[in-house]
């Protein structure tokens, strides 16, 4: 009976779980610090985990794979139709408007000096545009759907179309006359882009481009990065059906975005990344936020999740293969209680100590 209480003791010592539940949480946490330190902020652990296992990357344009502060780049009013008034009713409608084309607009009226009107009422379109009455016309700015795709081909003898092809935004503005000009708008790519891209690519991830931009624009982002697809035009419920979409199809995706029209597609997306200078909405509906607006730090990112998955799995399978060698000997009767407590507690400071290792 002694000696079967003495070889019970020992067994409720070398089995008890300690090192096997100590091989996860310091390993997350020692991440989520390293990552902190650097401008990568996540909400959790269980974001690392499936940022390790991404397959594929969708990227919003503007904010995103740009800069974000678009410039006026050139305006084209109709005939009979000046220039300073056309710019003025546009700007004093876009104040109302947080949008980065918005306000590069209002930037560019401001730069000309020419006053801005104050404007009762205005209706922001999801997605489409923004819409408001001036002296009792209904004025419509944004795309070319919203404002007649027909009207806005023919308009100047395709003069938005030229534009296009040459890789800039361009925004139509309607009153009840029909298009009142156009204005172009080019947006600058981020230095780290291409870099960010190549290295995701080489990381094995598919990468995508989904923006409510045109398609000459899109794809002339897309070629200059080396971005896999490009979709274009999409609507805030178009963006969330292509990411559900490429889920099917990739397995396990990552949207990154900064805007409110980025915001259902960011909350479903298996990881949802969010520019620091982003939306107040995108930030909440993410589940990483890159403080530095610093596409480089995805890459860096993904390569945290997967050390930390790898440190994790060296935890797991040393844990494992401590507590079976000790309850052999146990068994065997070799082991006695002082080294059955050294060894049950040295592998629980050793899985520790590998974890603490993703901290630097």
């Amino acid at each position: 009976w002694q000696e079967t209480w003495y070889r019970a003791m020992v067994f409720i010592v070398v089995a008890s779980p300690c090192a096997l539940v100590a091989s996860i949480m310091p390993t997350t946490l020692s991440t989520i610090a390293n990552a902190a330190r650097q401008g990568i902020l996540l909400k959790g652990g269980a974001h690392l985990e499936r940022l390790a296992s991404l397959k594929a990357i969708a990227f919003d344009k503007t904010g995103t794979v740009t800069k974000g502060i678009p410039e006026v780049a050139d305006i084209f009013v109709r005939d009979g139709f000046e220039r300073q008034t056309f710019l003025q009713i546009v700007a004093s409608i876009e104040k109302k408007s947080n949008h980065p084309i918005a306000k590069a607009i209002v930037r560019h009226a401001e730069k000309e000096n020419v006053p801005l009107r104050h404007i009762e009422e205005v209706e922001d379109v999801s997605g489409w545009g923004i819409r408001s009455h001036v002296d009792g016309k209904e004025w419509r700015i944004g795309k070319a759907d919203f404002i007649g795709a027909e009207q806005a081909k023919r308009f100047q003898n395709s003069a938005a179309a030229a534009f296009e092809k040459n890789g800039y935004t361009v925004i139509f503005a309607k009153d009840d006359e029909g298009i009142a000009g156009v204005i172009a708008l080019k947006d600058s790519i981020r230095e780290e882009a291409l870099d960010a891209v190549n290295q995701l690519k080489k990381a094995g991830m598919q990468t995508v481009l989904i923006t409510g931009d045109g398609y000459r624009p899109a794809k002339t982002i897309a070629t200059e990065l080396g971005i896999d697809q490009y979709y274009a035009e999409t609507l805030p419920e178009e963006k969330l059906r292509e990411i559900k979409r490429l889920k099917d199809k990739h397995g396990p995706v990552a949207m990154i975005g900064d805007g409110i029209n980025d915001s259902p597609a960011l909350a479903t997306a298996d990881i949802g990344i969010a520019m620091g200078g982003g939306t107040d909405v995108a930030l909440e509906a993410s589940d990483v936020v890159l403080m530095k607006n610093d596409l480089l730090m995805v890459p860096k990112a993904i390569s945290l999740a997967k050390k930390m998955d790898r440190i994790i799995k060296q935890n797991i399978v040393f844990s494992i293969a401590v507590i079976l060698c000790l309850l052999a000997s146990n068994f065997l009767q070799i082991i006695d209680l002082p080294l059955g407590v050294i060894g049950h507690e040295g592998s629980t400071l050793l899985v520790i100590l590998n974890g603490l290792r993703m901290l630097k």
